[in-house]
């Protein structure tokens, strides 16, 4: 059953990176943009060299999963690195065109269609890997906001461009496809980095050993319906977006018809498990 319940999210992975390769071999790349994270780290290299995008994409990010391992689990790496994988793979069979010869079209467009891609990938619990898993890595022994450093590394390569290739334009327009990338991600999926559940299910006991296996904090309330009078527990956690894809597997899995109400986690004051 594990098997079969794979095959879903392995395919919007391979989905999804059909979507971001499309956004940098159809409207990007062709105008010497850059996309967020390693894969502008990618372009900044093969621009400068002539090296294959696709390929420095695929070699960056694979350490970065491999150490973002413990961090964010065996099953969100795997989708990552399937994710990743089929990028690089899209990156080669993609021809490389010039849909538009206008650079404010081409950033607008291609971080519109990258975003898309990437949120899909993380709705069903994978990634394009890339500065957040880094950000979460260094945030883990820093306790430093990941948002943040997520913008500041972003910063860092587009203003690389700028200064090595003395193309301010294509710097600046760079920003507005990442920054529009980030915002698909963030209406769609979510865009805080903590969320906090609150579960109201029959299968209290079994619900709880699973959440405290991955492992994650749980609070045990007791509430009662207004309308029914019934006792029923809620339980409260707070978890990352990367794990939220696996939560919502696990609470189908235990209790069907729990009500589950996931909401924004501005800060947790306090002790945080991190994975």
């Amino acid at each position: 059953m594990k098997r079969i319940a794979i095959i879903g999210p392995v395919f919007l992975m391979i989905i999804s990176a059909a979507a971001v390769g499309s956004g940098f071999q159809l409207l990007l790349i062709p105008e010497k943009l850059l996309s967020s994270g390693v894969s502008g780290v990618a372009m900044v290299i093969g621009y400068l060299s002539g090296w294959n995008i696709g390929w420095l994409y695929f070699v960056l990010n694979v350490p970065i999963l491999i150490s973002g391992y413990r961090i964010l689990g065996r099953r969100f790496i795997v989708l990552s690195m399937v994710m990743v994988l089929s990028t690089a793979f899209f990156l080669q069979v993609i021809p490389e065109l010039h849909l538009t010869d206008d650079r404010l079209l081409a950033s607008v467009f291609g971080g519109v269609l990258v975003g898309l891609g990437s949120t899909v990938s993380l709705r069903y619990g994978g990634s394009s890997g890339g500065f957040d898993i880094i950000a979460s890595i260094i945030s883990r022994y820093r306790d430093l906001p990941i948002g943040i450093l997520t913008v500041l590394l972003n910063t860092i390569v587009v203003a690389a461009l700028g200064f090595l290739q003395n193309d301010w334009n294509a710097a600046l327009y760079s920003m507005l496809s990442i920054y529009l990338t980030g915002r698909i991600i963030d209406s769609v999926h979510t865009p805080h980095h903590k969320v906090t559940a609150f579960i109201v299910t029959n299968s209290t006991q079994e619900l709880a050993s699973r959440l405290l296996k991955i492992p994650r904090g749980v609070t045990i309330l007791k509430t009662r319906g207004a309308f029914t009078s019934e006792e029923r527990d809620m339980l409260m956690t707070v978890t990352t977006r990367y794990e939220l894809a696996e939560l919502r597997k696990m609470i189908k899995e235990v209790d069907s018809k729990a009500f589950v109400n996931v909401v924004q986690t501005v800060d947790v004051i306090g002790e945080f498990r991190r994975r």
